[in-house]
């Protein structure tokens, strides 16, 4: 791997996270010039169009998108990705962002490989490592700072906004672990696109979006546009084509453009008050999941080993 290909991955990767940082600025916007505007229709409406754009696209790269249906478990394990991952991690985050603001729910969601972490000590008995634990403890007070602005017997923030931004957190982590059994064998494209249609299809069957009565301007159109095309398309295939250049250790430590963008763009263009407690607090999050992320493939190789030695 060539310095020019790793700076080309590093590039990628961090653009992908600044452009999904932007998509919560663009989301944000939208609810505030139109109130009648829902997390759910946007969700809808974001999820079916970029879910068509991958797999239409997956067709035309020679993927064979179809082929996923031929085999029960894989058709399961996309259904699941979709109502079990895509969905919280998209629609609750909107929601969180329509109650709060972009940089708040885009920090608060940030919290979600600490719960992949968890998740490996609970149910694969995987000891968190020491830097792990200064991590969590780290992104435990950023949290507080957020939460409580230094006031522990009262909440600085709606509850609301913390129960939405929480539940997007473990999208994040429901997301990451329920695909990965299935995407080497049938690839990004075909996996996220499938599961991103089938996750607006069933909240259409919940709340259809055609039955919303909205008036759209043009601007807000073109807000729509960037959430789907610059929000999601773009971020996705740049993310995953960056990961034929950088690991995928390097490419997650590029994460910490998500909430960085989505704050430097909300105080920019949407004049959003943060105080001093909620940068500290986003800062230790922010640092607390790039040494998490350092540490990720210690854990996956230990993984690996204990399913070889398991398997002898």
């Amino acid at each position: 791997m060539t310095q020019q290909n790793h700076l080309r991955g590093v590039l990628l990767a961090s653009s992908a996270c600044i452009l999904w940082g932007i998509s919560g600025v663009a989301a944000s916007t939208l609810f505030i010039n139109n109130p009648h505007l829902t997390a759910m229709w946007l969700t809808q409406v974001r999820m079916i169009s970029a879910g068509l754009i991958l797999l239409v696209w997956g067709m035309v790269a020679g993927k064979h998108p179809f082929k996923i249906w031929h085999h029960r478990h894989a058709a399961w394990t996309a259904v699941s990705y979709g109502l079990l991952g895509l969905i919280p991690v998209q629609l609750c985050y909107f929601e969180a962002v329509r109650v709060g603001n972009a940089p708040i729910a885009t920090i608060i969601q940030f919290l979600g490989p600490f719960i992949i972490s968890i998740y490996y000590f609970l149910f694969k008995h995987v000891t968190p490592s020491r830097i792990e634990l200064i991590g969590m403890i780290m992104a435990f007070i950023g949290t507080l700072l957020i939460v409580t602005h230094g006031h522990l017997n009262s909440l600085a923030i709606s509850p609301v906004i913390l129960f939405w931004g929480g539940l997007s957190a473990i999208g994040v982590a429901t997301n990451t672990l329920i695909p990965r059994t299935i995407l080497p064998k049938y690839g990004a494209l075909t996996v996220t696109g499938w599961g991103l249609l089938i996750a607006g299809l069933f909240l259409t069957l919940l709340q259809p979006m055609w039955r919303v009565h909205l008036t759209i301007t043009w601007p807000q159109l073109g807000l729509l546009i960037v959430i789907i095309l610059l929000g999601t398309v773009a971020p996705f295939l740049m993310f995953v084509r960056s990961l034929s250049d950088i690991l995928p250790t390097t490419a997650s430590l590029m994460d910490a453009f998500e909430p960085l963008a989505a704050t430097v763009f909300s105080i920019t263009f949407l004049n959003v008050q943060l105080t001093s407690f909620d940068f500290i607090g986003g800062l230790l999050i922010i640092l607390a999941v790039m040494a998490l992320s350092l540490n990720t493939h210690k854990m996956l190789h230990f993984l690996r080993r204990r399913r070889a030695h398991s398997s002898s």
